[in-house]
C-alpha cells in the first residue's frame, strides 16, 4: 500500500474505531518540508475533526490556520538573505499557528534538557573538538585536481536522460498528448523535466566523485554503458528507446532518490529526434566518459589518498581510545557503493592487525566479516555494536561484538548506538541537518562515555566551489514545478545567480569545520524550539510546586526591578517588560496574540518599543535573560527606584511608557493614564480600545 493507503488506514481502522485512542506521536522534524506537515500529524490526535480545539484553544479551524501559515512562509522565503531570519518569519507567520504549536507540541533541546533535567536522566558526554581531513583523491599524484575533474563532469551532456528534448518540433504535439499527465501538461515542461533529470544525474557524479573513487569509477561505467548503447541504436535506426527515473535512483543518496519517486517511462522514437545533434551530444559524453573513467581505474586502492587515512585513523583510534578500552568508529557515507568498498578493502585488515571486527550497514546490505550471526539484519549487527544500549543479553554476546561499522544514512535517524564514542562522515552532506543527524546516533543523553569525537573528510576543493551546487537546486526547482503541487519554490533563485539557500549552507558548513553543532544552532534554520514556551512552562511549574498558592494570590501590579548584566548591555537596552492583560475577552485577536487575553511587551527607557506585542517570547526571553539567578529582590536597585518615584507616587516616566506600549498595540495614541495606575492594576480611562480595556498585572524595570 502506498503512504495515502497507511495513513487513511491508521485514522479509520486505529484511530476513529473502537475506544477513544490517546496518542502520543515522537519526531524529530514535526514539519520537515512544508508547515502543513503538522497539520497532517494532528489529524492523528483530532481524529480529523478541524474544530477539535475551538472550544478549548479558541481556534476554529487546524486546516485554516496552517493553510494561511504556509502562505505567509512562502512570501517570507522570498526575502532576501539578510531578512529572511527567525525574527522575520516569526513576524510574519499568523500568531495562532505558533498556538497550534504550543497547545500540541512540546519541544525539547539538547539545551533545554541539561538545563533543566539535570544530571538525574544522565549527561551528555563531552564533545572533543571535530577533526577535519582534506586528502586529494590520488596519493600518487596523477589525477587532475578535482576542480578541474568538476569541469570535465559539468560538460557532460547527459543526452541519454533526456532524449525527449531532442525531438524535432513537427513531432513535439505526440509525446506532449501522451506524457502529458506524468511529466508535464505541455511539451515545454516535460523537457523542463528530463533537463531537470539530467542535471541530477549530473550533481550525484560530483558527490560520488568527492564519496570514493570506487563510486565513482561505478557511476562513470553506468552512465558510459547507457551512452554507447543508446549510439548504437541510434546508428542502427532503431524505432524506439524507452528512458526515464526508474531504476535511476539505485545510485543516489537518500535525498535525491526522492526525486524520482512520480514520473515513469518516457518512450522516444528515435524516428522522431533530430539525429545529429543527439548523435553528436552521445559522441561528446563517451569520449569524456571514457577519460574520466580511465583517471578513476588508475586509482588503486593501495593509491587511494581517502581510504589510507581512514585506515590510518581507525588503527590510531583503536590503539590509543578516547574512552579507556572503547574501540568502535562509526563510517558513515551517503552511498552503498562506498561502504561496500570500505568494508572490503579495510575489514580484512583491521582483522588482520588490529583484531577489530567490522560489519557494513546499508539498507538491503547487511554484513559481518568473521563473525556468525544468526542472521545479518541490521538489528542484530546494531545490537552487537552497541550492546550496552540496545540491551544485548549477556548470553548473546557471548559470541562477540563489533567495532567498527560501515554505513549509509538508513541508521542516521532512530537509532541510539551510544556505546560508540567516534563517529566519521566519509563524505559530507550538502545538508548540515543530516551530519548533526548521523552525530546524534553517539551524543545521547546518558552515554557512558566521558568524551565523543566527531571526524569529518572534506573533498580537496575550496569550500566556496564544493557547496556551488546550483545546477543541483535548479534541477530540484524544475522537478517541483513540473509536478504541479501548488507550492511555490523555497530555493528561489536571487538576481546575482546565485541560489539564496546556499549561502546559509556555505555557512553553515564552515561552523562544522570548528565545531560541532545542535539543530537549534544551525544559522538559518527555523526550529519548533524558536517559538515554544517549554521553557517558561517548566520554571512555571517548578516555582509552584515549590511556591504553592503564591501566585495564585498575588495581586495586580506587582514589580521587580532588576539589573543588566555587562555581557548583555551591548544587546539589551535599560527598559521594562509590562505584562497586560485585556479585559474584554470577547474581543479575541488569536491570529496576531498567542497568549490572549495577555500581552508581554519590552519597551526601552527612551519610549522605543523593542518586541512585538504579538509575539511574547522575545520579550520573555530578555527578562529571564537579565533576572535569571536573582530569586531574592536586590535592595540597591530598589532603594534607587522607590527614591526616583517617591515610593510609587510619582510614575510619570513608566506611564509614559505604558502609554507607548498601549499605543503599539491598539495602534492610536491614548491619553495619559490616571496617576494611581500602577498601584491599582487598572489602565486609565478612555471611551475606544485603550487604556481602561488592559489591567497591569506585572512589570520588571530593566537598568
Amino acid at each position: 500500500a502506498d503512504k495515502t493507503d497507511r495513513y487513511t488506514r491508521l485514522i479509520e481502522d486505529v484511530i476513529k474505531s473502537g475506544q477513544r485512542t490517546k496518542v502520543l506521536m515522537l519526531s524529530a522534524t514535526p514539519v520537515n518540508n512544508r508547515l502543513l506537515d503538522l497539520r497532517n500529524q494532528i489529524e492523528l490526535i483530532t481524529e480529523g475533526d478541524d474544530a477539535y480545539l475551538a472550544d478549548t484553544d479558541g481556534i476554529p479551524s487546524i486546516t485554516h490556520v496552517t493553510r494561511v501559515a504556509q502562505q505567509r512562509f512562502n512570501e517570507w522565503s522570498k526575502l532576501s538573505d539578510f531578512e529572511r531570519t527567525t525574527e522575520s518569519f516569526v513576524n510574519a507567520v499568523n500568531a495562532d499557528y505558533f498556538k497550534l504549536l504550543d497547545v500540541l507540541t512540546i519541544a525539547r533541546s539538547r539545551k533545554h534538557i541539561t538545563k533543566y533535567y539535570g544530571a538525574a536522566s544522565g549527561t551528555f558526554p563531552a564533545r572533543r573538538p571535530p577533526l577535519s581531513f582534506q586528502t586529494p583523491i590520488d596519493l600518487d599524484g596523477e589525477l587532475p585536481p578535482i576542480a578541474e575533474l568538476n569541469d570535465m563532469i559539468a560538460q557532460l551532456t547527459f543526452a541519454q536522460y533526456q532524449v525527449l528534448s531532442y525531438v524535432r518540433a513537427d513531432q513535439r504535439r505526440k509525446y506532449e498528448d501522451r506524457y502529458g499527465d506524468t511529466w508535464g501538461k505541455d511539451f515545454e515542461s516535460q523537457v523542463h523535466r528530463t533537463t531537470a533529470v539530467a542535471n541530477l544525474m549530473r550533481i550525484n557524479v560530483l558527490k560520488r566523485m568527492e564519496s570514493s573513487v570506487n563510486s565513482f569509477r561505478i557511476t562513470l561505467r553506468r552512465i558510459l554503458d547507457g551512452c554507447v548503447d543508446l549510439r548504437a541504436r541510434l546508428d542502427a535506426d532503431a524505432s524506439g528507446v524507452a528512458y526515464g527515473t526508474e531504476g535511476l535512483e539505485d545510485g543516489f543518496d537518500d535525498d535525491d532518490a526522492e526525486e524520482f519517486e512520480a514520473g515513469g517511462k518516457v518512450r522516444v522514437d528515435l524516428r522522431d529526434v533530430d539525429a545529429l545533434r543527439l548523435g553528436q551530444d552521445l559522441d561528446f559524453d563517451i569520449q569524456a566518459l571514457r577519460a574520466l573513467l580511465a583517471y578513476a581505474d588508475a586509482v588503486t586502492p593501495e593509491r587511494d589518498a581517502k581510504l589510507v587515512k581512514l585506515r590510518d585513523f581507525i588503527a590510531g583510534k583503536v590503539r590509543d581510545p578516547y574512552n579507556p578500552g572503547n574501540r568502535k568508529v562509526l563510517v558513515f557515507s551517503a552511498f552503498a557503493d562506498t561502504t561496500a568498498y570500505l568494508f572490503e578493502q579495510l575489514a580484512p585488515w583491521l582483522k588482520r592487525e588490529l583484531g577489530v571486527e567490522c560489519a557494513e550497514v546499508a539498507g538491503n546490505s547487511n554484513r559481518t566479516y568473521s563473525l556468525k550471526l544468526p542472521r545479518t539484519t541490521f538489528e542484530n549487527i546494531l545490537a552487537r555494536f552497541s550492546p550496552v544500549s540496545k540491551e544485548l543479553p549477556e548470553k548473546q554476546r557471548e559470541l562477540g561484538e563489533i567495532d567498527v561499522v560501515f554505513a549509509t544514512d538508513c541508521i542516521s535517524e532512530g537509532q541510539n548506538l551510544q556505546d560508540c564514542d567516534c563517529l566519521v562522515n566519509y563524505d559530507i552532506h550538502w545538508n548540515p541537518v543530516r551530519i548533526i543527524q548521523r552525530f546524534g546516533r553517539i551524543d545521547r543523553l546518558g552515554s557512558t562515555n566521558a568524551q565523543i569525537q566527531l571526524v569529518n573528510f572534506w573533498p580537496d576543493i575550496a569550500l566556496d566551489e564544493y557547496i556551488q551546487l546550483e545546477g543541483r537546486v535548479k534541477g530540484r526547482m524544475a522537478l517541483l514545478d513540473a509536478s504541479a503541487t501548488g507550492e511555490e519554490n523555497v530555493l528561489e533563485a536571487k538576481g546575482n545567480g546565485e541560489m539564496n539557500d546556499l549561502k546559509y549552507r556555505r555557512q553553515q558548513l564552515q561552523q562544522l569545520k570548528s565545531e560541532v553543532l545542535d539543530l537549534e544552532d544551525i544559522s538559518g534554520g527555523i526550529s519548533i524550539t524558536d517559538f515554544a514556551f517549554d521553557d517558561f512552562r517548566v520554571e512555571l511549574q517548578r516555582y509552584a510546586k515549590e511556591h504553592p498558592g503564591a501566585l495564585e494570590n498575588s495581586p495586580m501590579g506587582l514589580h521587580a526591578v532588576a539589573s543588566i548584566p555587562d555581557e548583555l548591555r551591548g544587546d539589551v537596552k535599560p527598559g521594562v517588560v509590562f505584562c497586560l492583560k485585556q479585559n474584554d475577552e470577547g474581543n479575541d485577536p488569536r491570529d496576531t496574540n498567542p497568549v490572549f487575553p495577555y500581552y508581554v511587551v519590552y519597551v526601552s527607557g527612551d519610549g522605543e518599543v523593542m518586541t512585538k506585542h504579538t509575539q511574547p517570547k522575545p520579550a520573555l526571553d530578555i527578562m529571564r535573560a537579565v533576572c535569571s539567578g536573582h530569586p531574592e529582590p536586590i535592595a540597591e536597585l530598589c532603594r534607587e527606584f522607590n527614591r526616583e518615584t517617591r515610593d510609587g507616587t510619582r510614575m510619570d516616566a513608566y506611564t509614559d511608557l505604558l502609554d507607548d506600549v498601549v499605543a503599539a498595540i491598539t495602534g492610536t495614541q491614548q491619553d495619559k493614564g490616571i496617576e494611581s495606575l500602577f498601584s491599582l492594576g487598572e489602565v486609565g480611562s478612555g471611551t475606544v480600545m485603550g487604556f481602561n480595556d488592559y489591567s497591569l498585572v506585572c512589570f520588571a524595570v530593566l537598568r
